[in-house]
């Protein structure tokens, strides 16, 4: 598994390529690009290219203006996110 490669989350079919990849708490987290989100490799799965639909510019601007009003720089951001640990988030959601 490298940058760049489609992988899918199982439980909610998420499709979107590798941004990033670490290693925390003796597992493999993995960043995907559609959601901007780590998650377990042992979820994931490889997909065909043909699966994978590239955010459009109306999605991506949506999510740049979450970020206007809170003082932060996008450095700011990239920061946060090298330093957060992710091995002490619980996840939830649906299922």
């Amino acid at each position: 598994m490298i940058e760049g490669d489609v992988l899918k989350y199982m439980p909610t079919l998420t499709v979107g390529k590798v941004t990033d990849i670490r290693d925390k708490g003796g597992k493999t987290w993995v960043k995907l690009d559609r959601t901007n989100l780590y998650y377990d490799v042992s979820f994931l799965q490889s997909v065909d290219e043909s699966e994978y639909k590239a955010s459009s510019f109306k999605e991506r601007e949506r999510s740049i203006d979450a970020y206007k009003g809170t003082g932060k720089t996008i450095d700011d951001l990239k920061k946060f996110e090298e330093e957060i640990d992710i091995s002490t988030f619980t996840p939830s959601g649906g299922g």
